[in-house]
């Protein structure tokens, strides 16, 4: 496989000899923009070998280099090895950055390739930008490797399936008419999407095109007069067909997308320069005028409505009666010493399938046992999956697609004696967890502003987490969803009633241990007051939270009496679907502290 890795860059640079480019960027995205992609667009993976879901790759005639977070240093480090690509460890402070490794290898009059259809609009002109200030220019030069990728997958075929209006809460029709209007007050005539969970919700259309993802690939013009949707043929199903034509919508293929911008004229159109590729912003003609800002959809599909809500908390009460019952095994199991991170997550996937409604899993689960919970998106291998033990933490992330809402769940949980340093992180975290939990806001208050409170117990320990305490989540869509976040980076969207976001403090110590707790939160409102309304978080997760690495005395009494109300609520929500045993378990694991 190494030796493969060789040749296939080796080809690569033959091509781009051939097209006198000097360098050439790979990122890990698909046209459009995409966090998770189909394998026919895993182009990093290919020419690197690197297995992970983030990191950008760069080859020049006589160097190659990969750049990835913390959350794959080592994984990125073993499956690089031997292949003439070099690590680069984003965030440390003496990692040479993408245009200093480029500066370093080409001279002044170079030019670095990119395919113009995997970078936005916004990544493009910042290259430029920067390569020009070293006397490089960006070409952009299209996909090299349709060249040389002999057995690559086919672009995603699978036949998309309408999104019963039961789940939806809202029709097509509602939500275009909503769009529009928004347009209308911005002063625009039309929206082209790019954004596959943007033009899933507004269809109410669903697919199976992106693992985890149920979403379609496609793209979606709207106007005030017409709404034309981009997708290939194959993929249109008769029932879908009927519904389109149904909804008014028109049907283009897929790949005559940019040869239709090209006929478009007179129109003001709002485009998102972040979420759309720059090879299709190239294609609208100089005639239309572009209007840069957010998609209204982000926002509107942000705010749940009340038949989704609905929803969400059915499905939300199923993946907990799943969770008890894999949890009430995994306790009895574990003891046996042949259980593995991998062999629980094969029954945690069973446990989730036997349930009503469940589509699949919302993302791969991460199961880090000890120290390999202290890798924040750890995925076990056959090579590295632990053996559990009666000892230590397990640090459990998981979530599920059912047809009514999606699941995202962490629980760090103790199998056995723990260290008074795990037990004191563990604490911490929890009050972290519990302080957002309980918040109460005025409305208007950004996500950023709330921060704080998950991180302070941390703080004050001198310890922290870098990534975000709270990210939106989508509705039988996408696990990582927009346009809110609980964050310290700044973000102007204000959290508004009827969004859902996650609260995941958590703390990590390389080689001994990771912590973290999360549930998902509806925000809502909580009561009049002074200068208009307050808003808190309603806690939509039903899963018994660990107690036996609490510290007691570490926590207010406030605290107690949130998980104790907590878990009190847990009970009564789940012990109705389960058997007398799964019932004693769960009564002693939600059992007052």
């Amino acid at each position: 496989m190494k030796q493969n890795i060789k040749e296939r860059v080796n080809a690569l640079r033959a091509i781009l000899r051939g097209g006198n480019i000097q360098a050439f960027i790979i990122p890990s995205t698909d046209p459009h923009l995409s966090e998770y992609v189909a394998p026919h667009w895993m182009s990093r993976e290919w020419i690197s070998g690197f297995t992970g879901s983030a990191g950008t790759v760069a080859v020049t005639m006589d160097d190659a280099g990969l750049w990835t977070d913390s959350r794959y240093f080592l994984q990125a480090g073993e499956e690089l090895e031997d292949t003439g690509i070099a690590l680069y460890k984003e965030g440390l402070p003496d990692t040479p950055g993408l245009t200093d490794f480029l500066c370093r290898n080409l001279q002044p009059g170079d030019s670095v390739g990119i395919d113009g259809k995997m970078f936005s609009v916004q990544q493009v002109e910042q290259m430029k930008e920067e390569l020009a200030a070293h006397q490089l220019q960006l070409d952009i030069f299209g996909d090299p490797l349709e060249r040389i990728w002999e057995d690559r997958p086919s672009i995603p075929d699978a036949p998309a399936f309408v999104y019963d209006l039961c789940y939806a809460g809202k029709t097509c029709a509602e939500k275009i008419s909503a769009i529009r209007a928004e347009l209308k007050d911005k002063g625009v005539d039309a929206l082209f999407l790019s954004a596959l969970d943007e033009i899933a919700w507004t269809l109410n259309l669903r697919g199976n095109d992106v693992h985890c993802n149920p979403v379609v690939v496609s793209y979606l013009l709207i106007t005030q007069e017409e709404t034309v949707y981009f997708i290939s043929p194959e993929k249109v199903t008769q029932e879908v067909a009927s519904y389109l034509k149904e909804q008014q919508i028109g049907l283009h293929d897929y790949d005559k997308v940019e040869t239709f911008l090209q006929g478009l004229s007179g129109r003001r159109i709002l485009i998102d320069p972040r979420k759309t590729n720059f090879a299709v912003y190239s294609a609208i003609r100089p005639e239309c005028t572009i209007v840069r800002g957010e998609s209204p959809v982000a926002l509107l599909k942000a705010v749940r409505n009340e038949q989704e809500i609905a929803g969400l908390r059915a499905a939300m009460q199923r993946d907990g009666v799943a969770l008890v019952k894999f949890l009430q095994w995994l306790e009895g199991a574990v003891a046996s010493g042949k259980e593995t991170e991998l062999s629980i997550d094969q029954k945690l996937h069973e446990s989730r399938a036997a349930q009503p409604l469940y589509m699949g899993e919302s993302f791969d689960t991460i199961a880090g046992y000890k120290e390999h919970g202290a890798i924040v998106h750890y995925s076990a291998t056959p090579e590295s999956a632990a053996v559990l033990q009666p000892k230590g933490f397990l640090l459990l992330d998981s979530g599920a697609q059912y047809m009514d809402g999606t699941t995202d769940i962490t629980r760090t949980i103790a199998l056995g004696a723990l260290t008074e340093e795990e037990k004191r992180d563990y604490t911490l975290v929890l009050k972290g967890h519990i302080a957002l939990a309980r918040a109460k806001f005025p409305a208007g208050t950004r996500g950023v502003q709330l921060d704080v409170l998950a991180r302070m117990p941390l703080w004050s320990h001198g310890m922290n987490y870098l990534h975000g305490t709270g990210h939106g989540v989508g509705h039988f869509l996408s696990v990582h969803e927009g346009p809110q976040s609980i964050r310290m980076n700044e973000n102007p969207v204000v959290l508004q009633p009827g969004m859902v976001t996650s609260n995941e403090p958590g703390v990590y110590k390389a080689g001994s241990h990771g912590i973290r707790i999360e549930n998902l939160t509806l925000v809502c409102k909580a009561c009049e007051g002074m200068f208009g309304d307050y808003l808190a978080f309603e806690t939509l997760t039903l899963c018994p939270i660990c107690t036996k690495g609490i510290i007691r005395e570490m926590l207010a009494n406030e605290e107690i009496e949130w998980l104790n109300s907590y878990h009190q609520t847990v009970y009564e929500q789940l012990s109705p679907n389960l058997s007398e045993e799964e019932k004693n378990w769960l009564r002693e694991a939600t059992a007052s502290i």
